[in-house]
Parts: structure tokens; C-alpha cells; sequence
């Protein structure tokens, strides 16, 4: 059973600064990064058995397409009274993530089930404070089938050997654009390359529709950017997980990133939050956005005709590679949990129903397990524009790429390294090269720091 008011289940939403999150947990001095070192019929084919232990308390994030999460609700609800559980799921704001881990950790009390955002906070920050999850993945694995390689990327730790986090789906970033005002510039098929962004985006700015890819500290940024960083070669680390952002190809991408905004972007990018895209699109303004579906979901349900001509292709191509960043999301389960066997169940039983979910999102939720759905997909095989996302992996890769994810890349990605090297050459704070170097300077203290910590994994 679930936490009811007004027979219904109760979600609370709280935000807090990180910073006073982090100054109430006692460790804003020493950063978040050493705080770590510090529905329809419930089915479920696990092996696990629930201990009698009667509550499991979760904390996910307030999804983009809201039905994900009513959808998430009613199945705790199921489940806890076909368990005979009390859930209680609570939401929050996916930037608050980091900060509330890091008070629930120094409290060493608070949600058995945490869901972490890799676009905003990394779990491999705090994976030696979660449960190993092995024998919970392999369930699932030979029961169901494996999991792909970005989910690997998203629970398997590289040091230990271990699971420790369960992948649930991750968000892909394709393009999205204004078929009718792409055909006036000869491109009625959208950008395939970044060349052809910046070339249409161009024209289409002077026209008074310029494209937008946000520059700000957020989610959204965090993927496109290095999206456009590994189309040109470029890379945070390479595949030993050597830091590796000190490279003429991630210059290249830098003054390409330059050239976007100052000849094709709006301005107002630089104030944007991560609904910004989705406002600017549906303004009828912009031309251009990279974007997860939910923008596309919005102006589906809020303007028809302008429905009518938003398209959707592959992020677009570099000279080195078509590639965009895959924001996972994952489930861990903390060791100070008094509820770990309920809690590991829950998330067994929920594999089994991926289907309600990944609908309920409608067609957002890509599986990091390509098992948990039969070819074709529902929702999106029954939208043309939408078909060729079943085949996301081919262009959509992990944070780590071409290495493994790790706690270094999570410091980077939690500290917005990368869109803050961009937005400063962008508005020309900085030059480009200086933009870059600053940037690799503080990679590369943040990955020999860990090689400190974590000597049989970080060699630099």
C-alpha cells in the first residue's frame, strides 16, 4: 500500500539549494565529490523474497511528461498492496538530486530507493555507499536479457566488478525542427551534419527564426554539447579513461560551438533552464532545438498546427562521428536501508513491467535493456516522425565515452565543465583556446585527484 491523501498517493516535492543542503550535511568545505568518498496486473519473475519489513519510502525525480509518474504511482501503490508494503514515493526537482544525496548520506537516513540523473548528478559518486546489486542484475539478465552497453555503463563499476546501481532508461537528445521553415533554406529533411545547422541556422536567424541549444549549468547542455564535442573527435577521456580534452579536435568543436551562437542562436539561451527548448520551440520562433520528445509531446497536445510541422531526425554528424550524449537515470538502493529486501524486489518486479511504464511515458523512457520491449516499440512505431528512435543506441552513447563512466566523469558532470568551457567562448569571456585550457585544467585536477583515491582505477 502507498502513503494516500485524499485517496491519493501523496508526492512530495521539495526544493532545496544544494548549497544548503550540503552546509546542513556539514560538508559544503570539502565539496560534494568527497562527501561520496565519504500499471495493469503486477507481475514479477525475481527470485527475491522480501523480508517482513512493511514500508519502502523511494525518491525519484518530477518527470518531464507527467503521466510517467502517475503511471510510477499507481504501480507502487499495486505493488505495496500486493506485498503488503506501505511505499511512500516522493519527487524532486532532477538538479536537487545531488544535493539531497548528499544530505541523506551525511544523515545516513532518509529514501530506501534513491534515483539518480546522470545529466545532473552522476551515482558513481556514491557507489560505495549502495547496495551491490549483482545478483539482482543477473536475475534480470537471464530471466529478461542483457543489458546494452549504455546501460552497463550507467550501474557496472569498472573497480569492483560490482552492480551497483540498476538502470532504468535513459533520454535521447535527436534533433528537432520546423519542417516548413527548413524547406525555405533548402533543407526540407532538417540539418544531417553540424555544418548544415550552422548553414540553415544561419539563414534562418536573419529570417527571425534562429535555432537554440542551451548554454546554461543543467541537463540539457551537459548532453548536447559533448554530443558535439565527440562529432568532432573530441573527448573528456579516452578509452582507458585518461583524461584527453587537451586535443586539436576539441578545440575544433569549441570554435564551432562559437560560430553556432554568434551566426545562428538566439541569445536567450544563456538564461534558459531545461524547459527552455521546450518553450522556444513551441513558441513558434524557433527553428531548431536538441531536445528529448517531451517538447514534442507539449506542442503535440498544446498546438496542432504547429504540430504539424515539427520533425525529428538523428543528432547530426561531425567530421569524426554522429554521436549525442545518453542521460541515464538509475536506481540504487543506500546500505543504510532497513528495507533493502523489500526494495530490491520493488525494482525486480518493476523490470517485469517496463512495457507500462516506457507507454506511460510516451515513448520517452528509452530502455538501457532492449529486452524489455518487442519489436516495434509501442507508442513510437505508431508515429512515423518518431519510428527511427527505436534504433537510438546506434548514435547515443554514455557520459564515459569512449571510457568507462566513473566517479571523475561524474565531478565533471556535476560541476558543468563542459557547457561552462562552451558558454565562455561562446560569449567571448574567453577565447576559444583559452576557453579550452581553463576547462582542461580543471579536468585534469579532478582526475588526479581520484587517481589518489582511486589508484587502481584512475592512472594519469
Amino acid at each position: 500500500m502507498t502513503q494516500k491523501k485524499n485517496n491519493a498517493v501523496t508526492i512530495k516535492e521539495t526544493r532545496i539549494s544544494r548549497r544548503r543542503f550540503l552546509r546542513k550535511a556539514g560538508i559544503a568545505g570539502v565539496g560534494l565529490a568527497a562527501a561520496a568518498c565519504a500499471p495493469g496486473a503486477i507481475t514479477g519473475g525475481g527470485g527475491t523474497t522480501a523480508k517482513k519489513t512493511d514500508e519502502l519510502s523511494i525518491l525519484r525525480w518530477n518527470h518531464f511528461v507527467p503521466a510517467t509518474d502517475e503511471w510510477f504511482d499507481n504501480y507502487a501503490q499495486e505493488w505495496g498492496d500486493a506485498n503488503g508494503v506501505k511505499v511512500t514515493v516522493d519527487g524532486i526537482h532532477q538538479s536537487d538530486m545531488p544535493a539531497r544525496g548528499a544530505s541523506e548520506l551525511a544523515a545516513q537516513r532518509g529514501h530506501d530507493i534513491f534515483e539518480w540523473n546522470f545529466g545532473t548528478g552522476s551515482p558513481f559518486l556514491w557507489k560505495d555507499h549502495c547496495v551491490d546489486l549483482t545478483e539482482l542484475i543477473q536475475d534480470v539478465e537471464s530471466s529478461i536479457g542483457p543489458y546494452s552497453s549504455i546501460g552497463r555503463q550507467s550501474g557496472f563499476d569498472s573497480e569492483t566488478g560490482q552492480w551497483f546501481a540498476m538502470p532504468s532508461y535513459y533520454i535521447r537528445f535527436p534533433s528537432m525542427y520546423r519542417k516548413d521553415l527548413w524547406s525555405g533554406v533548402g533543407l526540407p529533411e532538417g540539418p544531417d551534419t553540424w555544418d548544415e545547422v550552422l548553414e540553415g541556422g544561419t539563414a534562418l536567424k536573419a529570417a527571425g527564426n534562429p535555432i537554440g541549444i542551451g548554454l546554461y549549468n543543467g541537463l540539457d547542455p551537459n548532453a548536447t554539447w559533448r554530443g558535439l564535442l565527440w562529432s568532432y573527435g573530441g573527448a573528456l577521456q579516452d578509452a582507458s579513461g585518461n583524461p584527453a580534452l587537451d586535443s586539436p579536435e576539441s578545440l575544433e568543436a569549441i570554435k564551432m560551438a562559437v560560430k553556432l551562437y554568434q551566426n545562428a542562436m538566439t541569445e536567450e539561451v544563456l538564461a534558459w533552464d531545461d524547459a527552455g527548448n521546450n518553450r522556444f520551440l513551441g513558441s513558434g520562433i524557433g527553428s531548431y532545438i536538441a531536445n528529448p520528445i517531451s517538447a514534442y509531446r507539449s506542442i503535440e497536445a498544446d498546438n496542432p498546427e504547429l504540430f504539424a510541422n515539427v520533425y525529428l531526425r538523428k543528432a547530426p554528424a561531425g567530421p569524426a562521428a554522429r554521436l549525442m550524449a545518453a542521460v541515464s537515470f538509475t536506481y540504487t538502493i543506500w546500505k543504510f536501508s532497513p528495507n533493502t529486501a523489500n526494495a530490491t524486489k520493488f525494482l525486480r518486479d518493476w523490470a517485469d513491467n517496463f512495457a507500462g511504464h516506457f507507454t506511460a511515458s510516451s515513448g520517452y523512457n528509452h530502455p538501457q535493456n532492449d529486452s524489455f520491449l518487442t519489436s516495434p516499440w509501442p507508442v513510437i512505431s505508431d508515429d512515423p516522425k518518431l519510428a527511427f528512435l527505436e534504433q537510438a543506441n546506434e548514435w547515443s552513447v554514455s557520459f564515459g565515452h569512449p571510457g568507462a563512466n566513473t566517479s571523475a566523469v561524474g565531478e565533471v558532470l556535476g560541476n558543468y565543465h563542459i557547457p561552462t568551457m562552451m558558454a565562455n567562448a561562446c560569449t567571448g569571456t574567453m577565447s576559444a583556446e583559452d576557453a579550452l585550457a581553463d576547462c582542461v585544467a580543471k579536468v585534469d585536477s579532478i582526475y588526479s585527484r581520484w587517481a589518489s583515491l582511486r589508484p587502481k582505477v584512475f592512472q594519469v
